[in-house]
């Protein structure tokens, strides 16, 4: 079996752990149907998990590397952590936790199983990617072209023995490819699985408040950055049309989202317009065009930063 498939072999392998362990844990456990009504009816928006999710996320992952261009690099020599390894860091350990907390707010009873393998699986794709991209970092300091491929780069092609290009090769599936995968997959199951629970049939719940939609900006926004940075188009679009396949399945039974779910819902709808906006101003960006080739083409924010916007300073 070749390296390239491992990706598709470890989703399917999720997906499967994941059904059976949802198909044994619904006849495991004991009627819970009054509980979960008197949870429904307690549901409110969660604004302080959503605000502490949207801080972290943009404080730990996108102002990771911003950090890391802005301090002196000899206060990180090159031989130990930077500081926005340590931001990294800090993400692999909140983030899970703030997950966790937001599924036990969930109306929806959960399997426990399910729950853990995606927790487990979303930190070990995280962290390979700490280490994948602490390298990468110190590859541009000395530097490496992010909008040019491993082979292509100027500090790269040259290397003796030429075997090494191949590690370094390595080195970028693990970090921009398999750590992504381990690292996104779970995150957009978990979510996945917290939406189709947030649904009500009470009006009053299915109004976002005024804290929600002053939070429904930044966090589109950092989802933009999430699926365009993380190369992981085709696996959001799928968990968008998995939500809106569930809204369509729960408006015939006379549900809609509640708060919590109709806040998930309307941040990705923003963030798939930002990606599309995204696309379509880099278009016809020759050089870009080369670097993502395919039919879903979605250049990376960091290898437009080196490209126009590093080059002119």
């Amino acid at each position: 079996m070749s390296v390239k498939c491992s990706p598709s072999v470890l989703l399917f392998a999720l997906v499967i752990l994941l059904y059976y362990s949802d198909f044994l844990y619904v006849f495991s456990t004991p009627a819970v149907s009054k509980e979960n009504v008197a949870r429904k009816k307690r549901q409110h928006f969660h604004f302080d998990l959503w605000l502490c999710l949207t801080l972290q996320n943009w404080i730990l992952d996108f102002g990771r590397p911003i950090v890391m261009i802005i301090l002196p690099l000899e206060w990180f020599p090159l031989n130990k952590p930077s500081a926005g390894d340590y931001f990294h860091m800090a993400y692999n350990v909140i983030t899970p936790f703030l997950m966790l907390k937001l599924i036990e707010r969930s109306p929806r009873v959960l399997s426990r199983t399910a729950v853990y393998l995606c927790i487990i699986t979303f930190v070990m794709g995280a962290s390979i990617h700490l280490v994948g991209d602490s390298i990468n970092h110190r590859l541009i300091l000395s530097g490496y072209q992010l909008h040019l491929s491993v082979r292509e780069n100027p500090i790269i092609k040259d290397l003796k023995p030429a075997s090494l290009i191949d590690s370094f090769e390595l080195l970028y599936y693990y970090d921009e490819h398999l750590g992504h995968l381990m690292w996104y997959i779970p995150f957009f199951i978990i979510v996945f699985i917290y939406f189709s629970g947030c649904f009500s049939n009470a009006e009053e719940q299915k109004k976002i408040p005024l804290a929600g939609w002053l939070l429904l900006g930044p966090s589109a926004l950092y989802y933009w950055y999430l699926v365009t940075e993380g190369q992981i188009t085709e696996l959001f679009l799928l968990t968008f049309l998995a939500m809106v396949a569930m809204v369509i399945f729960q408006r015939h039974k006379g549900l809609g989202p509640d708060s919590n779910g109709l806040f998930l819902f309307c941040s990705f709808s923003v963030t798939v317009l930002l990606v599309a906006l995204w696309v379509a101003y880099l278009w016809n960006d020759p050089v870009l065009r080369k670097k993502y080739p395919g039919l879903i083409y979605v250049p990376e924010p960091w290898s437009y930063y080196t490209l126009h916007i590093k080059k002119s300073h």
